[in-house]
């Protein structure tokens, strides 16, 4: 069987002979085969197939080979629902059923990670690891044995709180900013007694502070920026990443808009917030979390009409962060490739960054924090 490294070696030939990123790579000082080698971890992103016809499961051929193109080993995706809802349960159980039926019908490509060695697992079999989570705790509520059920289910990291307040605490978007709830606390306690990955992401300044604070045990942002460099709800402060750092955690950079103060983030963007989050977290508790995932849809009229549709829908749902608007896209145009994480690595080798400090981003460090939330 042909497997993904064997793709990435007939890619890097072929680069071989461009000014792409593995060109770059070398002529920073990197090894050859250093993509290659390295463990690539989404800690978010999402896998869906734009190629898939209506009503089919199984992945089609020609995303399983972009896929495999990107050198990613492992993606955390999102569980079902975001934002508060009425049968929020019902939709958390309606997505799990959802997400077994693509791993049922994928079995030779796709796998479902519980534990940290999983993912070494699916990588030596050519397969890609999926990790499921949550980017909200309304569908628990004050039913904390839910926690017990969705980790049961395989779900293994927990996002306290989205974009709005809901029990747990407030959202990034909360005028209130009131932090952390009693109810949250208890969350988190039960979160680290279960053995999940707590993630902080979405939340609001003073909950993300409270929760820091709380947690007893290594926690996530797992997509976020800087905003010290760019003043965005979305974003964490300096404060909050040395907080997570000094608990063991690791704080995600997303590609998204929310990176800019105008909303047009480019590739030089990106790479000042990954300065900015070695300089305040270190090298040992940094990482990627796109937010947009490995294989992009094509970027033609046709896909970013959907992508208006999906943006207006958030705005009507009020679920939408300052600046998000139809015509705003959520991704970083230069970065939205195949190859967007050997490009952003070539761009950071570009800066100085050592192949030990580029292996811990995209990957070793995620790996790490996932060993310690999740134990062995």
């Amino acid at each position: 069987m042909i497997g993904r490294r064997d793709i990435l070696k007939g890619a890097a030939a072929a680069a071989a002979m461009t000014a792409g990123p593995a060109f770059a790579l070398r002529a920073a000082g990197v090894g050859d085969d250093w993509f290659e080698r390295t463990l690539v971890i989404d800690g978010l992103g999402g896998i869906w197939d734009p190629y898939r016809e209506e009503g089919v499961t199984r992945t089609s051929d020609r995303f399983w080979s972009e896929l495999q193109q990107t050198g990613v080993d492992a993606v955390r995706i999102t569980v079902y629902p975001v934002g508060n809802r009425a049968d929020g349960w019902a939709r958390y159980q309606e997505s799990i059923a959802q997400f077994d039926s693509w791993f049922a019908a994928n079995p030779d490509r796709l796998v479902k990670i519980r534990d940290a060695a999983g993912i070494a697992a699916a990588r030596k079999a050519g397969k890609v690891g999926v990790i499921l989570g949550t980017q909200d705790s309304s569908m628990i509520g004050p039913d904390l044995d839910r926690l017990a059920a969705m980790k049961a289910d395989g779900v293994m990291t927990i996002q306290l709180t989205y974009n709005n307040r809901n029990l747990a605490g407030d959202g990034s978007i909360e005028p209130d900013n009131a932090g952390l709830s009693k109810l949250g606390r208890a969350t988190i306690e039960r979160i680290e007694s279960e053995k999940l990955l707590l993630d902080l992401s979405h939340g609001g300044a003073r909950t993300m502070t409270e929760a820091v604070e709380a947690a007893t045990r290594p926690l996530v942002i797992s997509h976020t920026g800087a905003r010290a460099l760019a003043d965005h709800p979305r974003n964490a402060s300096d404060e909050t990443i040395r907080a997570v750092a000094d608990k063991g955690g690791v704080v995600g950079l997303y590609f998204m808009p929310y990176l800019a103060a105008d909303m047009q983030a480019t590739s030089e963007t990106v790479v000042a917030h990954a300065d900015h989050l070695l300089r305040i977290a270190g090298e040992d508790h940094i990482g990627v979390g796109t937010d947009n995932g490995p294989v992009s849809a094509p970027f033609d009229a046709e896909a970013k009409a959907a992508m208006d549709r999906s943006q207006q829908e958030r705005l009507d749902r009020g679920i939408a962060a300052p600046g998000e608007k139809v015509g705003v896209y959520p991704l970083v145009e230069e970065y939205y490739a195949v190859d967007r994480y050997e490009r952003f690595a070539s761009d950071l080798a570009k800066r100085g960054w050592s192949e030990r400090q580029l292996d811990k981003l995209l990957g070793q460090n995620f790996l790490r924090v996932y060993g310690d939330a999740w134990g062995a």
